[in-house]
Parts: structure tokens; sequence; C-alpha cells
């Protein structure tokens, strides 16, 4: 019998997923950014970024830096991180050998656009076990109030 015929109809969303696997395949798309927002996969620092009624929230996870080597800076609508990371692997020699690294070590930089009513005259940051929140009020007169309606 035909295996089209004996599937059960159940399958539909097994199907278009295979089909978006096979499309990614053919045309080397894996990997690239979950939204416009978003970096590829092992950008540095990893970051994740959300709103709230009165603010943007921004963690971007950077274990193992020292908070004196991290740098937060806005210019027009971009806010960027950037810092240095220490890389602490032991030097290839006779007696030791390296065969894998996966930690990053080295400079990074990261610029994340910030939404249009985010107020960045009053960015706070701070790092605590390898996480930097970064808070951005957002403007005041970009936040929903209610009017009162007068007889």
């Amino acid at each position: 019998m035909y295996a089209s015929l004996t599937r059960i109809p159940g399958d539909m969303f097994a199907d278009f997923e295979a089909l978006q696997r096979q499309v990614e395949q053919l045309l080397g798309t894996r990997g690239w950014p979950s939204s416009i927002r978003a970096a590829s996969r092992g950008a540095f620092p990893a970051i994740n970024m959300g709103v709230t009624p009165e603010t943007v929230e921004i963690y971007a996870f950077a274990p193992g830096i020292d908070a004196a080597k991290l740098e937060v800076s806005v210019d027009r609508g971009v806010l960027t991180i950037s810092g240095e990371r220490a890389n602490d692997l032991p030097r290839d020699s006779e007696k030791v050998s390296v065969y894998a690294d996966e930690r990053f070590g080295g400079s990074f930089r990261r610029a994340i656009g910030l939404p249009e009513d985010a107020d960045a005259s009053r960015i706070d940051a701070k790092y605590r076990d390898g996480i930097l929140r970064i808070t951005v009020p957002k403007r005041e007169n970009a936040k929903p109030r209610r009017i009162e309606v007068k007889d």
C-alpha cells in the first residue's frame, strides 16, 4: 500500500518541519537569527531583550568578565556593549595540548537598536553573577496614560 494513504493526517506539521529543514539545508540558512533584532548563534554575549510598560530590559549573559572591563554606551538609539574576556587556556607546549576551545576569549562588541520610545539619557547598567542587566526607561510622553473625561 502507498505510504501516503496509510499515514495519519495529524503528521502535517511534521511534514512542514521536514520540508523547512530540507530548504534550510539546500539554501544554507541554518543558524540564522531568530528575529530581526537577534544575532546569529555564537554571538557573544548572548542577549535577551524585552519590554515592560515602563522600561526596556536587556540581559547580556557574559560570565567570567571583570566589570571594570565592560563598557556600555549609547549613540543615536544604538546601545553598544563591549569589553574583553581573558582567555584562560594554557598555551600549547610539549606538556599541554588543547583539544577543545569552545569558550570565547578576547575582545567583543554587540550593538542593539533601541526602540524609539526608549529614553537613552537615563540608562542603568548592573553586572552581577555573570549577567549584565541594562534597564532603559521609556520616555514619559511615550507611556500610556489615562485621560480624564470632564463633564
